[in-house]
């Protein structure tokens, strides 16, 4: 035999009970079975509700009565037919009937009852279960109503009643030896020795149906709810979450009691008691196999069958001098909580014995600190032990698993999953079990934890980053272009998902949670977005708190710079060609280091230098490897590289300014290229880079234009001065010639010292046959002293520069997992 549950949005509807009736038939078709029904979905709520009111001597419990009432004669109406309907709509009429009296005496009496409310709560059970009995047989099923209140014993603890098994499990085998018809049974409920009313606590028609699959030998029971069993992690937290195709008694009761709520935690004892399987069922997609529960412990590739958590929870820290190796302190302090009827979560206890830790429920924290306090009352007084501390808005979350047994690194891989993404973790317990791992966090990091803790142990080789891109123009724009180009290749290839969850620009912003479709951003963010205010951008990143999360700033702003530390600090990484936050002050500078540092969390600038050429990475390579720094040289604008390398022979340097200019290589003034302030910048990068504290103003940097072109009022009046002063630089270019050199905008750092000039280079040099617009860096160091380590190629342009960006962002990915 098989005993099948439905749960309430299994009988929710009388469409609903039909598909169950053909369930069922299936079922029968192979071996006996017996069916256990939950109350029409709701109606448990309405019933509890509509009981409240009564007590407190309001009149709405009327108005939920007639709402029970009619949905309950609706469904006779509808599974029944016309001439046939009377005998059975009286008979869900006499029930109604007893209901609405024992309400209106509550109503009276305005108190309400443990057993009271137990009483009025079956009625949801025994009209569901009726109504069911009598559809089938109008589908030519032999059914007949069961109430288990005949048949099922149990203490008299209303609310949460325990089973009387031996009792139970008699009366269970005797009734069905002399009823041969389909039993229909009502779930949730039961009578003490002396026929008064109990419930089995919330969720216990799950429980009925394992009592009855135990005291009859079942060999199944099983749950059909809306569901597909149980998951890897609540689905509606975890959009990647997927079912368990199998799964042990103990993990089922781990998971259950750890916060997933597709079984009462109860009912794994009966069926585990006589090896009976539970299997999880969707009665909304009945194909499918759902989860098998056993005691077999099925192969997987992974260490755990599922990530679960419980949410609104309370911390009680009981610490002190006085606990120290004092004799039933835990005895006191949990004997104290029972008495009380506090239901303890979760206890962590360190080996110092100064404090015990506690979690409960939200509703049960300040019954749980009197108790305490008031077991503890002479220890406080006297100053040995202090008063408890609560913290709220917590929650707990668990990796549950029986392969995490004798398994090395579980817990570290646990923590630090949780460390990489900013996850603060209160208090920790795992039981020598090694079957659950459970931490307390801060309710706000709940959905983050899960998601990462998933995706880390079920998705390992599957790496989602969340990014939210700053400045969509000509560099920005070039790496959006380019990740939607590379997006499927880097998800087929190396399992990498990078979302783009917001986009900014000056004028708008626009955010979408499950990732903004690359292919049509420029349309979306015009007719979707909302006027860009920075702070709430960074603000709303913030608060969606997802998952390795990633800031790209692909700006020149000082503005946004002033959030780097609030952003490193809420646990998100930075990726950013804009250079000014590492040539801003110095004590900025250190201050965001140690930000990403004590935050766990990357801060890339790649780009900062040399666009996409790897300039600062070589470096911070052979910092790293033990290597030092004796000279750095280098040509860090391509504007001024194509200047100088384009300055010879009968050009004249104006007529050259001008070629760069009309191609697009200097900034609309000029001026602002051959000032050399963006060349400082960059030495001073890579000069902080080796260790050296110097500032921008440090940074010795020449003026080669004349005074005259500096004060020139507009860009045409700078042109005509520079055509003016040709002779200067022709002078210069003569005396390299003459010399067999050439000249070249150089950055050098060396002693402590860094300097930006113009000089000339022999054929030895590494420079002399730099070429176009590109960038050349030369490192000499004690390992490459003779001959200097080079790195050389393109250091400017938006497709190199969104190419460097794009690189560190891998490379944040790589890192995360």
């Amino acid at each position: 035999m098989k005993i099948l549950k439905f749960g309430g949005t299994s009988v929710g509807s009388p469409e609903r009970i039909e598909n169950l009736i053909r369930l069922v038939q299936d079922a029968a078709s192979v071996e006996p079975v017996a069916v256990v029904v939950s109350a029409f979905s709701g109606v448990t709520d309405q019933l509890l509700q509509m009981s409240l009111y009564a007590a407190e001597g309001d009149e709405r419990y009327k108005s939920d009565f007639l709402s029970i009432e009619e949905r309950h004669l609706n469904a006779v109406k509808s599974l029944i037919p016309v001439r046939e309907q009377s005998a059975h709509l009286a008979g869900v009429k006499i029930m109604l009937n007893e209901l609405e009296d024992v309400v209106h005496g509550t109503f009276l009496v305005g108190e309400l009852t443990p057993r009271t409310k137990d009483f009025i709560l079956s009625f949801g059970e025994r009209l569901s279960a009726y109504i069911v009995a009598e559809a089938f047989k109008q589908k030519g099923t032999n059914a007949e109503f069961l109430d288990a209140r005949d048949v099922v014993k149990t203490d008299n603890r209303f609310g949460a009643a325990r089973l009387l098994a031996k009792d139970t499990y008699a009366n269970i085998a005797a009734h069905f030896a002399t009823h041969s018809a389909l039993q229909v049974i009502t779930g949730f409920i039961g009578t003490t020795l002396d026929n008064q009313t109990t419930t089995l606590g919330r969720g216990g028609s799950d429980y009925t149906a394992a009592i009855f699959g135990a005291a009859l030998d079942a060999t199944e029971i099983q749950i059909w709810t809306d569901v597909n069993g149980f998951m890897t992690a609540d689905p509606r937290k975890v959009p990647d979450a997927f079912s368990i195709p199998q799964m042990t008694y103990n993990e089922a009761l781990e998971m259950s009691n750890s916060g997933a709520k597709v079984l009462y935690p109860p009912t794994i004892q009966p069926a585990l008691s006589k090896h009976i399987p539970i299997r999880i069922l969707n009665s909304f997609n009945p194909s499918f196999s759902g989860t098998l529960i056993s005691h077999h412990l099925p192969e997987r590739r992974v260490p755990v069958c599922g990530i679960s958590s419980l949410d609104d929870i309370a911390l009680l820290r009981l610490e002190g001098s006085g606990l120290v190796r004092a004799l039933g302190t835990a005895k006191r302090l949990f004997g104290a909580l029972a008495e009380s009827n506090v239901n303890v979560i979760f206890i962590s206890q360190a080996s110092s014995e100064h404090s015990i830790c506690f979690a409960v429920s939200l509703d049960d924290a300040e019954a749980a600190k009197h108790a305490a306090e008031r077991e503890f009352a002479l220890e406080i007084a006297a100053g040995k032990i202090d008063e408890l501390t609560v913290e709220k808005d917590l929650s707990i979350v668990a990796a549950v698993g029986e392969n995490m047994r004798h398994r090395t690194g579980i817990a570290g891989w646990f923590f630090q999953t949780l460390g990489k993404n900013g996850i603060n973790i209160v208090a920790i317990a795992q039981g020598s079990s090694e079957l659950n791992i459970s931490v307390v966090i801060d309710t706000r990091d709940e959905a983050k934890a899960l998601n990462v803790l998933h995706e880390a142990f079920f998705l390992s080789e599957k790496k989602t980053l969340n990014l939210f891109v700053v400045g969509v123009g000509l560099i920005g724009g070039t790496f959006l272009r380019q990740l939607c180009e590379q997006k499927q290749v880097l998800l087929s290839k190396q399992s990498l998902d990078i979302r783009v969850i917001a986009l900014a620009r000056r004028s708008k912003m626009f955010f979408s949670e499950r990732g903004i479709d690359l292919r049509a951003w420029p349309e979306t963010l015009e007719q979707h977005g909302r006027p860009t205010d920075i702070g709430k951008f960074i603000e709303t990143m913030k608060q969606l708190n997802l998952p390795n999360s990633v800031f790209v700033d692909c700006t020149a702003s000082d503005e946004i710079i002033s959030h780097y530390h609030d952003i490193l600090s809420a646990s998100i990484s930075i990726v950013t060609p804009n250079k000014r936050a590492n040539s801003g002050s110095y004590e900025s500078y250190q201050a965001l280091r140690y930000a990403a540092l004590k935050n766990d969390v990357s801060f890339l600038y790649e780009t900062n230098v040399g666009a996409g050429l790897p300039v600062i990475n070589t470096l911070q390579d052979l910092l790293a490897s033990g290597d030092k720094i004796l000279k750095i040289e280098a040509v860090l604008s391509g504007t001024m590289s194509f200047i100088f390398n384009n300055f010879k022979g009968d050009a004249s340097f104006a007529q050259v300014v001008r070629e760069a200019k009309e191609k697009g290589y200097t900034e609309p003034d000029p001026r602002d290229d051959l000032s050399g302030i963006d060349v400082a910048r960059k030495i001073l990068i890579l000069a902080r880079e080796v260790g050296a504290p110097l500032e921008l103003s440090d940074v010795m940097v020449e003026n080669i234009l004349p005074q005259s072109c500096l004060d020139a009022p507009t860009v045409d009046a700078f042109f005509s001065e520079l055509e003016k002063n040709n002779a200067v630089f022709d002078a210069r270019k003569k005396h390299a010639e003459s010399h067999k050199r050439k000249l070249r905008y150089i950055a050098s750092f060396q002693a402590g010292e860094a300097k930006v000039c113009l000089e000339d280079v022999d054929e030895e040099h590494p420079f002399y046959t730099l070429s176009g617009s590109d960038n050349i860096i030369s490192y000499t160091t004690e390992r490459y002293h003779d001959r200097p380590l080079v790195v050389k190629g393109p250091g400017a342009g938006a497709e190199v520069t969104a190419a460097g960006v794009f690189a560190n962002i891998i490379s944040i990915a790589n890192y995360l997992s």
